[in-house]
């Protein structure tokens, strides 16, 4: 019974020094791998979804609160006016999430693009949501109606893929609905 004991508590030593290791390498490597992914993630998208801009997007970026919990903007800034924000936001594909990154003029009218960030789609099918031939039918699109041609929209699904184009349709709504959210507090975020 003694043996039992000390192997117990030997083991719960050792499972304590673990998750306390582990806990601390998080908390150190936090901040690294949040740049890498602004630098080789959201970066590379962004570039994708904002055409004319002379602002860093990345540095310029700023997180607002909302109730379904905090959203990171970025901004595309033009001769010191904000012209465009851009956020990202994701719809459940066939592999699991589609991360898209959503342009929205000022104004609310129309997109200025998307980007896709993250996903784990059918190689040669799913994965074809990154061609441009796909983004860019999101291109200057009005943010009202926003839904696939066989539901009475504009946008063209990918062919064999319509799960995937049907995600990424969901993830420009909810970004539509989440600029309706924040669209008053942007002129003073950026001061134009």
């Amino acid at each position: 019974m003694k043996e039992m004991i000390k192997m117990v508590v030997i083991l719960s030593l050792i499972c304590g020094l673990s998750g306390l290791t582990l806990a601390s390498v998080r908390q150190a490597t936090r901040e690294r791998i949040e740049e890498q992914v602004l630098t080789y993630v959201q970066g590379p998208a962004l570039e994708q979804v904002f055409v004319a801009h002379d602002n860093n997007p990345v540095k310029d970026r700023k997180t607002f609160d909302l109730p379904s919990g905090p959203v990171t903007v970025f901004p595309a800034i033009k001769d010191g006016t904000l012209t465009a924000v851009a956020f990202e936001t994701s719809g459940n594909g066939y592999g699991g999430p589609v991360g898209v990154m959503v342009g929205i003029s000022t104004d609310g009218s129309r997109l200025e693009g998307i980007g896709i960030t993250t996903m784990k789609e059918t190689p040669g099918l799913g994965q074809r949501a990154k061609d441009p031939e796909f983004r860019n039918q999101f291109r200057n699109m009005s943010t009202q109606g926003i839904a696939l041609a066989r539901d009475g929209g504009s946008v063209q699904a990918i062919s064999g893929a319509t799960i995937t184009s049907t995600a990424t349709v969901t993830a420009v709504n909810e970004a539509v609905r989440i600029f309706k959210q924040i669209k008053d507090k942007l002129p003073d975020a950026w001061g134009s």
